[in-house]
């Protein structure tokens, strides 16, 4: 299931070839020390894996989703494009690439990919998106798309997020 498509990039659902890098999205400590977040267990992984394995669109609107960020000419998985839902039922984006493919403007590409997903096809009225203040790659995509709203302390993960947030009037009038 293809959700959408960039300039050079393919944003779809997961099937079982991709478990292999799905896995070193959550485990390898170079990704994970900028979010921060602890690897997560073989069990954590593979529940988290299966839940996303044959996602249907319509959960992307009420669901936490997960969906396989794909370069056009390459069949391997290079990246994860999170759909989240806070408590609130407030949309979230998420983003996380393998280190290999950082600094070649993916994740620019996939936020506003996901921003035009939420907005024109899924018809949201706003956005938002946490990520650690030491992230300053993350930091300095978000804030091409969305204006900071608040910084926190975030007890799970133990370090300070900053809260990004953009409105559908706002993406769509530039």
């Amino acid at each position: 299931m293809i959700v959408f498509e960039t300039e050079r990039l393919i944003i779809k659902g997961l099937e079982p070839v991709d478990k292999v890098y799905f896995t070193e999205l959550l485990t390898n400590p170079e990704i994970l020390k900028l979010i921060p977040q602890i690897p997560f267990t073989e069990n954590q992984i593979l529940n988290r894996f299966n839940k996303n394995l044959n996602l249907k669109v319509s959960q992307l609107y009420h669901e936490k989703c997960v969906l396989g960020i794909f370069e056009k000419h390459n069949p391997n998985l290079i990246g994860l494009s999170l759909f989240l839902m806070k408590a609130d039922n407030t949309h979230e984006l998420g983003y996380r690439f393998r280190v290999k493919y950082w600094g070649k403007g993916y994740a620019t590409e996939t936020t506003k990919g996901m921003l035009d997903y939420y907005f024109k096809v899924m018809q949201v009225d706003k956005v938002m998106a946490d990520a650690n203040i030491a992230n300053s790659g993350s930091i300095k995509i978000l804030e091409k798309f969305m204006s900071p709203i608040k910084e926190f302390f975030n007890e799970r993960d133990q370090c300070t997020d900053r809260r990004y947030q953009i409105n559908k009037h706002d993406y769509l009038k530039d």
